[in-house]
């Protein structure tokens, strides 16, 4: 069954991030702004509205989550959480790191994931037991070992600092070889298919990252919180290594 709802959630993915498409790089891609300040435009709303209507359409007994309409069905074992488009400030800027992210949730464990990235064709998606999967090759975190070679991506800088983490963040960023900024979601991508060996965000709601569990489980690499507890979705922060650095990255980020 999961490799069912691997499949829909990879197809609802692409559908929906054509559809984002449609706006990416014109004027209808201007945002509103959130009461806490964050941007969200008619694509995002869109894409929502798609996926949701997907998911009744398929699974009308499933609970879903999202970061525009927020829960409906609760109280299901099944839950959907998505997000529309992850990095709207990527996309408003005409920035094509941004993505869908669609997961599955089953009785509180996270068993599917799927995030693509319409603007880069890329997809990295992953069913528990199944294999983590990236354009359709085998996705693999890196054997990195050594911190000091290290690649660490993250988004806005200034972030660590307001929410309390920039002490933690200086200590990671001067212990790592390179620093690349205006992840997001690709962030996590780049971690789970070799190409970076760290991204971690200081703060992070659970549609933000819903995929990134079964992806890094069967990836061979890590996702948490900054404490080591792995899979962890609702901490409100995120952390994603390779297996080689997780210890020696977690015991940074808890100093």
């Amino acid at each position: 069954m999961l490799k069912e709802y691997l499949a829909f959630a990879e197809t609802v993915a692409r559908e929906a991030g054509d559809l984002t498409l449609e706006y990416f790089l014109t004027d209808a891609a201007r945002p509103e702004f959130k009461a806490d300040d964050t941007p969200v435009t008619v694509a995002d709303r869109r894409a929502e509205e798609l996926v949701r209507r997907r998911i009744g359409e398929t699974y009308p007994g499933h609970e879903i989550v999202g970061e525009e309409f927020g829960a409906t069905g609760g109280g299901a074992e099944h839950r959907w959480i998505i997000d529309p488009i992850d990095g709207t400030k990527s996309f408003t800027h005409g920035v094509p790191l941004y993505g869908v992210l669609i997961a599955l949730e089953i009785a509180g464990r996270v068993e599917v994931g799927c995030a693509h990235f319409p603007a880069l064709g890329e997809t990295v998606s992953a069913a528990s037991g199944c294999g983590a999967w990236w354009n359709g090759k085998p996705a693999r975190v890196s054997d990195v070992g050594e911190l000091d070679r290290a690649v660490c991506a993250h988004i806005d800088t200034a972030s660590f600092a307001r929410n309390g983490k920039g002490e933690k963040w200086e200590r990671l960023q001067r212990a790592v070889y390179y620093n690349a900024g205006w992840c997001d979601a690709y962030g996590y991508l780049l971690v789970a298919t070799g190409r970076a060996e760290i991204m971690l965000d200081p703060v992070m709601a659970v549609w933000d990252c819903g995929p990134f569990p079964p992806i890094f489980r069967e990836a061979g690499g890590y996702f948490g919180d900054w404490s080591g507890n792995e899979g962890r979705i609702d901490g409100g922060e995120a952390l994603a290594t390779n297996a080689a650095l997780r210890e020696e990255v977690v015991a940074l980020l808890k100093g």
